[in-house]
């Protein structure tokens, strides 16, 4: 039988603070020494932040600041969301210790917005998990199967305007793709396609068999490859995207 105690030792420690800016509401995960860089986590449409809490936790005791936070439209920031969302995603990296290299990872519409923003945050990696297209995304805004708030026409033109295609052949920002074969949600075609055409000189693509569309976010091996190919990303010289 597990007693009091040890159950206060298996409960996983909190953020470093849960606190909100400019409608963005956030948890920050900070080391106990001087960060090595940061980590912007991006969550997928109808999700949350804390659905990515296991993530920020390897990155905090990987000795990397995170933060993860609610698009507008969910969790506890309110909608909708709009044409602002990459702006958001690279202006909530301000909450992390200043001077700190950059990486974005997100997930599905995370991953996508994580590849659409690297260029504005000024990301020295990104992670994109099972990244959807801007058609996919556009698709399910206009059928309605997301559940929540949106600016449609301005998040339309948005996506119009960011072909992840386009971005990854220019630029040289370290790209890690992560997908399953079994995806139901965004096939992996897009994932193997991006990774074709990334300008990067490092890039990874890591296409696992079986699965489904969450099964990779949150296996623990490919979390810690995803660390590992972050924190050999802050080390190398930081890149930029070519004109």
């Amino acid at each position: 039988m597990i007693g009091a105690e040890s159950m206060r030792h298996l409960t996983p420690a909190p953020p470093t603070a849960v606190d909100a800016v400019d409608g963005l509401a956030y948890s920050l995960w900070l080391p106990r020494g001087e960060p090595e860089g940061g980590v912007v986590v991006v969550h997928g449409a109808d999700s949350q932040k804390e659905s990515h809490h296991d993530f920020a936790r390897l990155c905090r005791d990987s000795g990397l600041a995170a933060v993860c936070f609610d698009l507008r439209g969910h969790g506890a920031s309110p909608g909708p969301l709009d044409a602002r969302v990459l702006a958001d995603v690279a202006s909530i990296a301000g909450v992390l210790p200043p001077g700190l290299p950059l990486a974005l990872r997100g997930s599905s519409l995370g991953g996508y917005l994580a590849i659409a923003a690297a260029e504005l945050a000024g990301a020295a990696a990104v992670v994109a998990i099972c990244p959807a297209s801007g058609d996919m995304l556009a698709r399910g805004l206009r059928s309605g199967r997301f559940g929540f708030e949106a600016d449609v026409p301005a998040l339309e033109a948005l996506l119009s305007e960011h072909d992840l295609r386009d971005a990854v052949a220019r630029s040289a920002i370290p790209l890690m793709l992560l997908h399953a074969e079994g995806d139901e949600r965004v096939p992996v075609a897009g994932s193997i396609e991006l990774d074709r055409l990334s300008a990067a000189r490092r890039k990874k693509l890591i296409v696992v068999p079986g699965g489904h569309h969450r099964s990779v976010q949150h296996d623990a091996e490919l979390q810690a490859e995803a660390v590992r190919f972050i924190r050999k990303a802050f080390r190398g010289q930081t890149p930029s995207f070519s004109s």
